[in-house]
């Protein structure tokens, strides 16, 4: 019982700390889209740029932060599983990249590095939390 606790918060932690960097990005690409741009030096010239990035940066953000929260109140697997593939499909859009226009400058390894270290935590605390939770329900069931 003690180690299921211990999965469960750890996986709740990841699950918050994700959201929480994730509403970071959405409340800058609300406040100002430049500064979402600014990070891979790229200039908005129209009110149709600003407008996309702040609705994907920042209102697909908000959304992803809002069913987080809610998974990780809820469903812990859902949540986890929700972000394995989040992080998973990031690392893999830059690694696509590398193979159809190139090498990626700091920015991208840097991100990178750190979405594919994400989606394995994400991944390692499912398995860990699917685990405790099967041998849970079947301790209870005898």
């Amino acid at each position: 019982m003690q180690t299921q606790t211990i999965v469960k918060r750890a996986a709740q932690g990841f699950i918050l700390f994700s959201a929480l960097a994730l509403l970071s990005v959405s409340i800058m690409a609300f406040a100002n889209p430049q500064s979402v741009m600014d990070l891979v030096h790229v200039q908005l010239t129209n009110t149709d740029a600003f407008s996309s990035i702040r609705g994907v940066y920042g209102g697909v953000g908000a959304t992803i932060v809002i069913s987080l929260l809610y998974l990780m109140v809820t469903d812990v697997n859902k949540g986890l599983a929700f972000l394995c593939l989040l992080w998973g499909f990031y690392a893999l859009s830059r690694t696509i990249t590398v193979f159809a226009e190139g090498a990626l400058g700091d920015f991208g390894r840097q991100w990178l590095v750190t979405e594919s270290v994400f989606f394995v935590i994400a991944l390692v605390l499912l398995r860990a939390n699917s685990r405790t939770t099967a041998v849970s329900v079947r301790v209870s069931q005898q």
